[in-house]
């Protein structure tokens, strides 16, 4: 009898550590899997990769709905009340407030479609993720100016972006959606 009670307290340990390391791996995907088809939805109707914008909730939010950031960002994708509301006029939504980016459905458009009017403005570039990303989290302007940047010293984009945390921004997202459902390639030195 304490042979079996030991082997069952053996297995279920066993058990318990392969999913907290199940968890702790594929953390990622399997947040992503709860709102897959919120992200499936926003990624057809504004032409954004999907794992692109998995990717980009992760690094906003770690898929976090009601999270707020420090400048006043709001949920999944961290979207500025007044991009959300630039993203409202331009779909004719005329009931819209600050209060319904907690809703993941809304958060998703709207950060969805600012992507995706980066990602059209730069489509000139052979890859225009990096600027569209850059743009997300830094503004078109600065997006600009690194383009210039870049340019003018012949250097690839992302090492012209002068701002370290959204450099490391763009490479952790084009990482993570290069390796999606991958995550074991996601421990990388930094």
């Amino acid at each position: 009898m304490g042979r079996c009670i030991r082997g069952i307290i053996l297995i279920l340990s066993s058990l318990t550590i392969l999913g907290i390391v199940v968890f702790f791996v594929f953390n990622f995907e399997l947040s992503y899997l709860r709102f897959r088809n919120v992200v499936a939805h926003a990624s057809e109707r504004y032409q954004v990769p999907p794992r692109l914008l998995a990717s980009l909730i992760w690094q906003e939010s770690h898929f976090q709905s009601l999270r707020r950031g420090k400048a006043g960002e709001i949920g999944l994708m961290q979207v500025m009340p007044a991009s959300a509301r630039e993203w409202a006029l331009a779909e004719n939504i005329e009931s819209f407030s600050s209060a319904d980016l907690f809703d993941p459905t809304t958060n998703t458009l709207a950060g969805a479609w600012y992507l995706g009017r980066a990602l059209v403005r730069w489509k000139a570039k052979s890859d225009p993720t990096p600027y569209a990303l850059a743009e997300y989290n830094a503004g078109a302007s600065n997006a600009q100016r690194w383009d210039r940047a870049a340019r003018a010293s012949s250097v690839d984009f992302i090492e012209a972006i002068s701002y370290p945390t959204t450099q490391r921004y763009v490479k952790d997202i084009m990482y993570r959606t290069d390796n999606f459902w991958r995550p074991w390639r996601l421990w990388r030195v930094r």
